[in-house]
């Protein structure tokens, strides 16, 4: 409330509400005679002409809090405050109307969810894939090697692509890619020897290929290329390792259906029920509704792949399998959001429409490789 709303403070003489209630004789202050204005007669009810008073000794017949007086701005000012005494209602400011709020817009329609991504397109490039896979796993398994080494230099020439690109890190793609391809068949024909053999070959090849290059950001490089050659390359050789047994393809098989059901688990029933984020600061589409669809829809796919497709397989080794994909899968797809989140993109690539790159569907199928096959070497071992 503005300290003007109050009033000025009383004057020697005025005529309160509570004074009036006690009858309309005359006014005398103690020690003093009747109020007289200077130069007039007397009048009841009516202030001074003049400003002069004792505010100390006049009483007061309702208590207001004392405001600083306010700089003249024209003559009658003392007469307007001495008639607005006179009315006894206090002196307010003029304000403006506050104009009245526009009558409330109806809430708009809550929207559909949406998919985020071209539906049709993701799933014919998702059919064709899965076809040309499945008739190279189980037509001729060197086949089928063939394509993890294609998928595997294409996702590093992504990689490196967008590292270049968005951070200026320039990791060597050609030791990478032939490094990479090497390993895949190394992995398919040595083994997990071969593999790492390969591995440390591909990464000593990086450091000496950089070298051709100014000093500048070395290290930065050469590091990036080592993480890359192990990121896509040495994990895919276990899905190459994978086939060597006799069982081969049906391993491979059965790793593919629990990560794509997984993939599938989590988007369905966390597009549905999804309320609760499972790491928003990494991916603020997944949530715990999303998880817990994954492990189940794994889970259950696991134990029915254990115990039709595999040799010597239980439905409960199937049971763990899933769980441990469904885990490693998400895992997978969250490390590969902090990448892209780091470079400030959406997507590794646009060769696959409706998916992104190739590196957006190895993100999940990357670190799932070596869980299952572990976990089925322990199971029902390599051979």
């Amino acid at each position: 409330m503005n300290d003007s709303s109050w009033g000025a403070p009383p004057q020697a003489g005025y005529w309160g509400p509570t004074d009036q209630g006690h009858g309309h004789g005359h006014a005398q202050s103690p020690g003093h005679g009747r109020a007289h204005g200077p130069g007039h007669g007397h009048v009841q009810g009516a202030a001074p002409a003049g400003p002069a008073y004792d505010a100390h000794e006049a009483p007061q017949t309702r208590p207001m809090p004392i405001v600083p007086d306010v700089a003249d701005h024209g003559g009658n000012q003392d007469d307007d405050r001495g008639a607005a005494r006179l009315s006894g209602s206090p002196v307010r400011n003029e304000m403006k109307p506050e104009p009245m709020p526009d009558a409330a817009e109806p809430a708009p329609k809550p929207q559909k969810k949406s998919a985020g991504r071209d539906l049709s397109a993701a799933i014919g490039v998702g059919v064709g894939l899965g076809a040309v896979i499945v008739a190279s796993l189980f037509v001729v398994k060197a086949v089928f090697v063939g394509v993890i080494a294609v998928a595997v230099v294409v996702g590093l020439w992504e990689l490196t692509k967008r590292l270049d690109e968005r951070k200026g890190i320039r990791a060597p793609l050609v030791p990478l890619a032939l490094g990479g391809a090497a390993m895949v068949v190394a992995g398919y024909v040595r083994g997990a020897e071969g593999a790492w053999v390969a591995m440390a070959l591909t990464a000593l090849a990086v450091l000496v290929w950089r070298m051709t290059e100014p000093p500048e950001n070395y290290l930065r490089d050469v590091t990036a290329g080592v993480f890359a050659a192990f990121y896509v390359p040495f994990l895919a050789t276990f899905v190459a390792m994978m086939l060597t047994a006799d069982d081969g393809a049906q391993r491979v098989l059965m790793f593919l259906l629990l990560t794509v059901v997984s993939d599938t688990g989590a988007y369905a029933v966390g597009w549905r029920f999804g309320r609760h984020k499972l790491a928003p600061r990494i991916s603020p589409g997944k949530t715990r509704e999303g998880l817990l669809g994954a492990v189940s829809f794994a889970m259950v796919v696991g134990a029915l792949c254990m115990q039709f497709l595999i040799d010597d397989g239980a439905w409960w080794q199937g049971l763990v399998l899933g769980l441990a994909v469904a885990v490693s899968a998400t895992l997978g797809d969250l490390g590969e959001s902090m990448i892209k989140r780091d470079l400030g993109i959406k997507d590794m690539g646009t060769l696959l429409p409706g998916h992104g790159g190739i590196m957006d569907r190895l993100d999940s199928l990357l670190p799932t490789a070596p869980v299952v096959w572990l976990l089925l070497v322990l199971f029902v071992g390599s051979g």
